[in-house]
């Protein structure tokens, strides 16, 4: 954002110039001052300004120049001096200098003393009321979060440039932002963790995706694969890049970037249009756009990705949007939790982070601020919390930086998290040739009501998929491609825990086999600990997959083998085993097949299929396995 964005606006006009003239050197010492300021000496104006002062103690004009320019700067302790000197000075200005005199000192952490300025004039216009409940709320955030820390991510990050828009990686190994070089360029960065847990310097990411133009406010997709980011200054003849600030993704199968493509004229208007967060869905990307029909500033908007193309994009409404900026939008791949910053909704000062919750497909709950040490009397601007929820990452500009916008860290209350997600991480493949299988149609069914919860398709590079679940459920995975057979599959998350990573691998046969007449292992159902009980899903599963055998079944037998884990005597698991194989059989005998056409088998805990030693082998041994014979 441009240094303009945090100009400090003290008054609506110029402060009256006091009676006595201002002598023609001092008035010269002024107008260099200002020459200087324009011409961005920043140093050389703030000097020459405080020579007038030294000069000419009654120019009320340079106090309100001078404190402006340092508070605009964030040198809120030499902006609260400046208005301190204006406001003890001039006596017949002294209520004019008490605001920006009181919103120095706040922005300084010296909401107490604010508070004080603040009570001396009783004013009730909605300016004073904001300051004052702000230098209030900032009282009692420091005092909850007094064991709290944000923690500046240092050198390996953090420069005398500004560094904006962290993102972490999936696997919490690399984090990406954005850096502005000599408040001019801006270039995309990444770091890597090593293996003792340490992040090595960040290093730019070259050419593609960065380019002599602005390149911003990027956010890696969770596989890796993609990037989508803002691009500024762009012109097209063919009308793609629409100007200004647009947005741009691009994709990468091992480590080389594509070059970057538009997402076109339905996302990218003349207007702003950036810092662009895709859902982990794939649905739904958020953005931010200054377009017409938004509620003023810099809006959050979302447009639904159907039938392969684009929609029109949504304002997010009121519940998110105000009359001021919204910015940096970050939906967390539990697709319910979203962060992004403000300067319209209350906070402690500048631009603050806040939290809203997915009611609908169109609601959000009403923006929680994040409160201290996350935010403070500073600018936040860009969010990202890792997929643990544990973590939050953000820009911030505020006392103690290394210099202009810094990268901090911080750990989330409990308040503050995200719904437990875990991820699900895999690939598709042939089963003959055990090449990986792009471009696969995956869909995510949730188990109990059959509702689609996810459609994405296989990684075009490399067959892999990557995504983020509710944990404690079960889902279906259902998979189809062009050339082979469908596939579908339960897929049990119902004991995992928060972040735990589930390798998950597809393997679709082609559409021209035929299975040759022996055994086939037909289906294998699972079961919780010491249940002999299947549930709807798995008796869908059952009629589908023995489904195309019920038109001849002519010399075919169906061996329904139960299985347990070690647990337990080996004489109750066998007796456990046969009873889970019986409940199978019954549900069998309901498709038309004769019992006497089935071999009922209880074997315990014998032919384990996965470790028992562990608790993902014992889940994988509790088992019914139904072996077709031809």
């Amino acid at each position: 954002m441009c240094r303009v964005l945090f100009v400090f606006i003290l008054l609506t006009t110029w402060l009256a110039k006091a009676d006595a003239q201002t002598s023609s050197r001092v008035q010269r010492l002024f107008n260099l001052a200002i020459q200087y300021d324009a011409k961005k000496q920043y140093d050389r104006a703030q000097k020459q300004m405080e020579r007038v002062i030294e000069l000419d103690p009654s120019f009320v004009e340079a106090y309100s120049i001078l404190g402006a320019w340092y508070f605009r700067d964030h040198l809120f302790d030499k902006s609260a001096s400046v208005f301190q000197r204006a406001y003890q000075t001039n006596k017949r200005n002294e209520k004019q200098f008490s605001f920006p005199y009181a919103k120095s000192l706040l922005y300084a952490g010296k909401e107490e003393d604010a508070l004080r300025i603040l009570n001396n004039f009783n004013s009730d216009t909605p300016e004073w009321k904001q300051l004052r409940m702000q230098a209030k709320q900032l009282s009692i955030q420091k005092q909850r979060s007094i064991h709290d820390t944000a923690y500046n991510l240092g050198p390996a990050f953090n420069t005398a440039d500004a560094e904006m828009f962290p993102c972490i990686s999936a696997n919490g190994q690399q984090l990406y932002f954005t850096r502005r070089l000599k408040n001019v360029d801006e270039d995309f960065y990444m770091a890597q963790k090593d293996t003792c847990g340490e992040w090595f310097t960040a290093t730019n990411m070259g050419s593609p995706p960065n380019t002599p133009n602005q390149e911003a406010a990027q956010m890696i997709s969770p596989d890796g694969h993609n990037l989508f980011f803002t691009r500024c200054e762009n012109r097209s003849e063919n009308g793609w890049g629409q100007g200004g600030c647009d947005l741009y993704m691009a994709y990468r199968s091992d480590s080389v970037w594509s070059v970057p493509q538009s997402f076109g004229a339905t996302i990218n208007t003349p207007a702003y249009e950036g810092m662009p967060c895709l859902s982990p869905d794939n649905r739904e990307l958020f953005f931010v756009s200054n377009r017409a029909g938004g509620m003023g500033g810099m809006d959050i908007w979302s447009s639904k990705f159907e039938n392969g193309l684009w929609q029109k994009p949504r304002n997010l409404g009121p519940d998110i949007n105000t009359a001021g900026d919204e910015l940096s939008p970050f939906i967390h791949p539990d697709n319910n939790s979203l962060y992004f910053s403000s300067n319209g909704l209350a906070g402690l000062g500048g631009a603050d982070l806040f939290l809203s919750q997915r009611i609908n497909d169109t609601l959000w709950t009403k923006p929680t601020n994040l409160g201290m040490p996350i935010n403070s009397t500073g600018d936040e601007v860009g969010v990202c919390v890792n997929i643990a929820g544990d973590t939050i990452y953000f820009a911030s500009f505020r006392d103690h930086s290394l210099g202009n916008f810094d990268l901090y860290t911080a750990k989330l209350p409990d308040k503050l998290k995200p719904v437990p997600v875990a991820i699900l991480e895999g690939f598709v493949y042939d089963s003959l040739t055990k090449e990986r299988v792009n471009y696969a149609s995956i869909y995510i069914l949730d188990a109990q009501t059959g509702e689609e919860l996810y459609h994405f398709n296989s990684n075009r590079g490399d067959g892999s998929f990557y995504l983020s679940l509710i944990a404690g459920k079960k889902y279906v995975v259902s998979t189809d491609r062009y050339g082979y057979k469908a596939n579908k599959d339960t897929l049990n998350l119902e004991t995992e825990k928060q972040s735990n990573l589930k390798k998950h691998w597809i393997a679709l046969l082609p559409s021209d086999y035929v299975a040759p007449v022996n055994d086939s292992l037909i289906l294998t159902l699972l079961f919780p600990i010491s249940s002999q009980t299947i549930n709807d899903s798995d008796k869908i599963l059952i009629k589908e997959k023995l489904s195309p055998w019920l038109t001849n079944q002519t010399g075919m037998v169906i061996f329904i083998n139960g299985f347990t884990d070690n647990s337990g005597t080996p004489l109750l698991n066998e007796q456990l085993s046969y009873q889970r194989a019986l409940t199978v059989a019954k549900e069998i005998e309901l498709l038309g097949i004769n019992r006497m056409d089935m071999h009922i088998n209880g074997l315990g805990e014998t032919n384990p299929i996965a470790d028992n030693s562990t608790i993902e082998g014992k889940n994988k041994n509790r088992r019914v396995e139904i072996i077709l014979r031809r």
